[in-house]
């Protein structure tokens, strides 16, 4: 917990004093057998596409016109811990963009950039990069085939796809925290199980989006453990990565330049706390204090090494 909070302080320090807007880039349901059976490489051309995507628009003169600042996070699963039936990625991305002459470019119309126009780009870059994968000789064993690739490419373009684009109500850091979810945790976590026996695994799941009701489903533990590691990613995969003003590459200058065109100073230096100070200020209590009195604090006056008994 205490990592995941200080990732999350670090991500906020990167903010900066501008809108926010929350994209969700969707594949269709027709990639989900290509997933199974590539997950590295369909993953791989779905991080590549989105983020040439929004890089690409950014860069227009027709709507910001300079480099973006944005974060990319992969999403899996359902609550029922199956495969998403549409695999997405969310995209939290500083409103502007900075130009190549040190100036800050706000976006003109109130919005981002045309969902339709990035759904057709997207579609395209993804496609090309299924393309270039199958010609490499690494292409998934579904579309090897010449008719099998063609039938998949006209069912790819028989419907549109979705990109999702809307400001977050609740600011970015709000954005910030729903992408934490993602960033610093698995398909299911300890809480939502509610038990286990010799055969099945129980765990609650959302029943209605709305208002949050809960149910329970139990899987056999074999079915269990199966749609569990369909979330596992492959070796040194990463959920979240960041482009632009926020690449490794250049976030430090990248940074600077866009808070020195937007005229802000830089954000304070970070403040390291003890996990004695960390649980006080996020539990609410004390490490030490007395369980039964509440006023006595525990300390320590010596400590007492093992005593190990005969072999």
């Amino acid at each position: 917990m205490l990592q995941c909070n200080q990732g999350s302080a670090a991500r906020r320090r990167e903010l900066l004093p501008v809108p926010y807007f929350h994209l969700v880039f969707t594949l269709p349901h027709a990639i989900n057998g290509l997933v199974a059976s590539r997950p590295r490489a369909i993953y791989e051309i779905l991080f590549a596409s989105v983020s040439a995507t929004i890089s690409e628009f950014a860069g227009n003169p027709r709507h910001l016109g300079g480099t973006p600042a944005f974060s990319l996070v992969l999403h899996t699963w359902q609550q029922d811990l199956g495969r998403h039936v549409h695999v997405h990625v969310h995209a939290l991305v500083a409103g502007g963009a900075l130009g190549e002459d040190g100036e800050w470019k706000a976006p003109r119309k109130g919005f981002l950039f045309p969902v339709r126009a990035l759904s057709k780009v997207f579609r395209g870059k993804f496609v090309a990069g299924l393309a270039t994968l199958r010609q490499t000789g690494g292409g998934p064993a579904p579309v090897a085939a010449e008719t099998d690739w063609q039938t998949l490419k006209r069912s790819l373009h028989a419907h549109d796809w979705v990109v999702y684009a809307k400001q977050p109500l609740g600011g970015p850091a709000a954005v910030l925290d729903y992408l934490g979810r993602y960033t610093h945790r698995v398909a299911i976590s300890n809480e939502r199980i509610v038990g286990i026996d010799g055969r099945e695994v129980c765990f609650r799941v959302r029943a209605e989006a709305v208002s949050g009701r809960k149910r329970s489903v139990c899987l056999p533990g074999v079915e269990f453990i199966r749609r569990f590691l369909l979330h596992v990613l492959p070796r040194g995969f990463k959920r979240i990565r960041h482009y632009g003003l926020l690449s490794p590459a250049r976030k430090r200058a990248g940074l600077a330049a866009a808070r020195q065109a937007l005229d802000v100073p830089p954000p304070l230096p970070a403040v390291i706390e003890s996990v004695a100070a960390f649980i006080q200020r996020v539990g609410q209590f004390e490490r030490c204090r007395c369980p039964c009195c509440g006023a006595g604090v525990f300390r320590v006056v010596a400590s007492i090494p093992p005593v190990r008994g005969p072999p």
